[in-house]
């Protein structure tokens, strides 16, 4: 039935395309001065040829002009976000300044919805309680819902059936009474599930495991915001003993991407059309994404900055997460190694809360990582950076540095890699 719906689903996006391309021509500012092609057909892959035809959006593009880029001169964004027709996001400003977005009210809950329906156990449990409970665990940053001015409430962090937890974006600097509050705010709650930033969710799991705390209410968790580590799932999946589930977007375009129980990353083809470009001779390109549910904002070949690889079955197609362009490092010969490949590296490696692989052009690389309560054992780490320098062909030792915490970027978000043009 899922495989059924899903070519259902695939055969409309021609149109649904078309349309989206049509009313962004005729109807939004920052596409209707330039001489962009429509399709007159839907046969032969029309839509997808000229769409390809069309120029890259960036985040660049949104932030010119804006709002009369999107809403035209003669349009109030107060009047507009006053009788609630619309809300005013921004991203997190991990990679650059912070973005203004436009967004259709309801818009957010409803992509999200979507991309749940894609895995059929979160599904279930969303269809035996549309409200369940959920505890939202990230940087205060990236909690649009949240406007975090002194120190708000309990209550104030409440949002229909979401309660946010964190109030700094700095969680290895979370002291043993700031990690017991939000365990006892998490325990009252009663959520069926966590949506959580990998490295503050693993914070959080270390304390509960060592203080023996369990969420019985807990059904599923899901991993967003920055790319998922093997050690980051292996410790959570460990600790609270649910299924630990990949859940991909970003706040301009909505969910695109949720992981099925098999592993594959499903897409969300109502709410976007996706493309890879640039792609290697592993198959792995930059993703680009046509929204098709946005009417007030839509961002048609926008350059999300992340690198996925693509996969056609069957019943349509299945996707890879390998983390964010910048975040891939350069080999002499100029091919790509991306975050996914050297996470690999980690498989079945214990010992590791977190790690940073940072790259340095004049001095040796760096593995500087947080250990578990058990460390990982010295052959570990000689195995480890033996694997990662074949990998990346590193010729001299990479230095290992255990530490007691990472740095975040200014959005709150962590990285696992530092290629030489940005390291340290």
């Amino acid at each position: 039935m899922l495989a059924t719906a899903e070519l259902l689903q695939e055969g409309a996006q021609p149109r649904r395309l078309v349309d989206a391309l049509c009313h962004s021509v005729n109807e939004i500012p920052l596409y209707r001065d330039r001489p962009l092609p429509l399709p007159d057909d839907l046969s032969a892959g029309a839509p997808f040829a000229n769409l390809r035809r069309w120029p890259f959006i960036t985040k660049a593009d949104i932030r010119r002009e804006f709002p009369a880029n999107f809403l035209g001169i003669n349009s109030s964004l107060d009047d507009l976000i006053e009788r609630e027709v619309i809300e005013l996001e921004h991203t997190s400003g991990t990679s650059e300044e912070r973005t203004p977005l436009l967004l259709p009210r309801g818009w957010w809950a409803e992509q999200e919805l979507r991309a749940f329906r894609l895995n059929a156990s979160v599904a279930e449990v969303m269809r035996r309680n549309r409200g369940a409970r959920r505890v939202t665990l990230n940087s205060p940053v990236c909690s649009g819902d949240i406007r975090y001015t002194g120190t708000p409430s309990r209550d104030e962090r409440v949002i229909e059936n979401t309660l946010f937890v964190s109030l700094s974006r700095y969680p290895f600097l979370w002291g043993e009474r700031e990690l017991r509050r939000i365990a006892d705010e998490v325990l009252e709650w009663e959520p069926e599930f966590l949506d959580v930033d990998p490295v503050y969710g693993v914070v959080f799991a270390l304390f509960c495991e060592r203080n023996g705390i369990r969420l019985p209410s807990l059904r599923f968790m899901l991993c967003s915001y920055e790319f998922v580590s093997r050690i980051h799932r292996a410790v959570l999946s460990r600790v609270f003993e649910v299924p630990v589930f990949d859940l991909y977007g970003s706040t301009e375009t909505g969910h695109l991407l949720m992981e099925d129980e098999e592993g594959w990353m499903r897409p969300s083809l109502e709410t976007a059309f996706l493309e890879l470009v640039d792609s290697d001779a592993a198959g792995i390109g930059e993703l680009v994404v046509s929204t098709l549910t946005n009417p007030i904002m839509p961002l048609i070949r926008y350059r999300i900055g992340d690198l996925v690889e693509c996969f056609d079955v069957p019943y349509g197609k299945r996707y890879l997460l390998h983390g964010r362009t910048i975040d891939a490092f350069r080999l002499p010969s100029g091919d790509r190694v991306t975050t996914r490949q050297v996470d690999e590296c980690f498989a079945g490696v214990s010992g590791f809360a977190h790690y940073q692989l940072i790259q340095n052009t004049t001095e040796p690389w760096i593995l500087r990582f947080v250990p578990e309560t058990r460390e990982p054992e010295g052959a570990t780490l000689s195995k480890l950076a033996g694997e990662l320098g074949e990998l990346l062909q590193i010729t001299t030792p990479i230095a290992l540095q255990k530490t007691d915490m990472l740095g975040p970027e200014k959005s709150g978000k962590f990285r696992l890699g530092y290629p030489s043009r940005r390291a340290g």
